[in-house]
């Protein structure tokens, strides 16, 4: 399929009561179940479904299959804001203990982030003192990137803004 249909058919082939081709947006919070065996199944993810608008809806449910499908991936999440991914991606790649190297100038709730959420989670943020290359690389500890069995402290990940704000300047 091109990418045009991809975008704007994946996932969704027609709503079997209206026969609706477009995705419908699932104004719920809530579903029935089956029994109260198969509501505790969705819920313990034995099986797969709806439980609740908030974890997962069909209307996200197509969302991220047509960008995944769009991106080549296996799968995606789609979250309610930048910061939310931020925080995703952040808590999936660094073990407790580790620590992301970021350029100075973040967004600002990105530099609260790593210097005062993260570090309660124990995943520390690291502030280079330029945007430039050596410097950012003067705080990575590269054992992690050598083994995935580092001890901690190690670099999870590195972390730049671009354009950085609050100077719209492209980092290097």
């Amino acid at each position: 399929m091109r990418t045009e249909t991809i975008a704007l058919h994946s996932g969704f082939d027609c709503d079997p009561t209206t026969k609706s081709v477009a995705v419908p947006i699932y104004q719920t919070v809530a579903y029935a179940f089956d029994s109260a065996d198969h509501g505790a199944a969705l819920f313990n993810l034995e099986e797969e479904g709806y439980r609740y608008s908030r974890i997962s809806n069909p209307t996200n449910a197509i969302l991220e299959q047509r960008v995944a499908e769009l991106e080549g991936g296996v799968a995606a999440v789609s979250l309610a804001s930048g910061q939310a991914a931020l925080h995703y991606a952040f808590v999936t790649l660094a073990d407790h203990g580790g620590n992301i190297v970021a350029t100075p100038q973040l967004y600002g709730t990105t530099h609260t982030l790593l210097s005062h959420v993260l570090p309660r989670q124990g995943i520390h943020g690291r502030f280079a003192a330029s945007d430039s290359p050596e410097d950012i690389e003067k705080l990575i500890d590269g054992r992690y990137f050598a083994k995935r069995s580092a001890t901690p402290p190690a670099t999870s990940a590195t972390s730049r803004r671009s354009p950085k704000s609050p100077t719209a300047t492209a980092c290097r």
